[in-house]
């Protein structure tokens, strides 16, 4: 049966969720704030990643934020400020950081990347979106260090155990597979599972498909009011008007919880800004690499280069800070050492933000209190990599189907 579905937020999730939906044959409206060109959906680093398996939350994590709380160029800042949600966010943080939780969560992050990998070739194979970048030459994780190499060696033992495919290089492998650019490393772990895409070209190509196939696109208009009765929403009110619909989605990412209040509930999450730079000229790389010591990613998308990288937690808020992003560019040269990033191509560099929920797993599910509203947020940095499945998984939830994957983990009222 044809529903009323309004969507709340118009990235990656949001865009998804509308593409399956609609065809499902549901009557689709996608409501966002901005006008769906900037953002973390457009300035991340694009990555397909079932290796991606340790959550954000995990033993020693809190402790190194805390270390680098006063370093605002450091990978992990948390910059000290007297938030309540904050400080809660942060206390659940350090609850979810231990090594039982993390075993736990790793085959599930596995699954649903998985899931999305295949959702997204499936997209790219069905033709409605027309050609777009997507590759599967893997993910190298580059390192100089005996501790990183052991550190990433121990993650690389638990993807293969889990059917993944991880080889290791050394420095000679390493040249052949990336003869074009020097590489100062001592190998890589290379997780052949992985993939890559370019978001700025796949992100408006989603919208006109959308656009074409009926969804009601509305851009530059935010949800100002929730009307609740009856265990329901009844209504939103937003900046040019008002809706009703059958079925609404929360899919605003950072914003979510702060959209969460208007519905009278809590949902832990905080905005973990990431920064990009767009290299454009011919540079030699060829391979997506994560640059371990640098803590950021680097990534040959169509027709330039992106190096991103960090996680600051600030609030919400779209400040750049410069010694952030020379630290990126820093981090790229100690690895690619004959690489200049110029100062234009800094100046240029854009931030997104990134829904972080406590235990590094994301909210899908529907709410417990208010039967009409499904989640879909709170993915931080795996949030390009999950769109498809995320969308695929609210469509099985609107139809009540049998889903994909088993999704209790991802509940939005667990406990922490």
């Amino acid at each position: 049966m044809s529903k009323e579905i309004v969507i709340i937020g118009g990235g990656i999730v949001g865009l998804s969720s509308a593409y399956f939906l609609q065809k499902e044959g549901h009557q689709v409206t996608v409501i966002d704030k901005s006008d769906i060109t900037s953002g973390a959906s457009f300035v991340n680093a694009g990555y397909l990643t079932p290796s991606h398996i340790i959550p954000i939350a995990s033993p020693g994590k809190i402790n190194q934020g805390l270390k680098w709380m006063f370093n605002s160029a450091s990978p992990f800042y948390m910059k000290p400020r007297l938030d309540w949600d904050f400080i809660k966010w942060s206390w659940y943080f350090k609850k979810s950081s231990t090594a039982q939780k993390v075993e736990k969560a790793i085959p599930v992050i596995k699954d649903i990347n998985l899931l999305s990998r295949d959702l997204f070739e499936e997209i790219k194979a069905s033709g409605d979106l027309g050609n777009f970048h997507l590759e599967r030459k893997g993910l190298l994780m580059l390192y100089k260090t005996q501790k990183a190499y052991e550190h990433e060696l121990e993650v690389a033992n638990k993807a293969s155990f889990l059917g993944l495919e991880v080889n290791e290089l050394n420095k000679k492998q390493l040249l052949e597979i990336e003869p074009n650019i020097a590489i100062d490393a001592e190998g890589a772990i290379h997780y052949e599972c992985d993939g890559h895409m370019t978001p700025t070209e796949f992100m408006p190509k989603m919208l006109t498909y959308l656009k074409e196939a009926g969804v009601d696109i509305r851009i530059n208009e935010e949800v100002l009011d929730v009307k609740i009765g009856l265990n329901k929403i009844q209504e939103i009110q937003t900046t040019k008007g008002s809706y009703t619909a059958d079925e609404f989605i929360l899919a605003a990412g950072s914003w979510s919880g702060q959209f969460s209040k208007k519905l009278k509930m809590s949902l832990p999450l905080q905005a973990g800004k990431g920064y990009r730079i767009n290299v454009s000229r011919p540079i030699g790389i060829s391979m997506p690499a994560i640059l371990m010591e640098s803590s950021m990613a680097v990534t040959p998308m169509n027709g330039f280069t992106r190096f991103a990288g960090t996680m600051e937690f600030s609030g919400i808020n779209t400040k750049i800070r410069k010694e952030r992003v020379e630290a990126i560019a820093n981090g790229a040269k100690n690895f690619y050492p004959d690489l200049e990033i110029t100062a234009e191509e800094k100046s240029n560099a854009k931030t997104g933000m990134r829904p972080v929920t406590p235990d590094g797993l994301p909210y899908i599910g529907r709410s417990t209190t208010l039967e009409n509203l499904v989640f879909a947020t709170g993915h931080a940095m795996m949030g390009w990599s999950l769109g498809p499945a995320t969308g695929k998984l609210i469509s099985e939830l609107v139809d009540a189907k049998k889903t994909s994957m088993d999704i209790s983990a991802f509940n939005p009222q667990r406990k922490f």
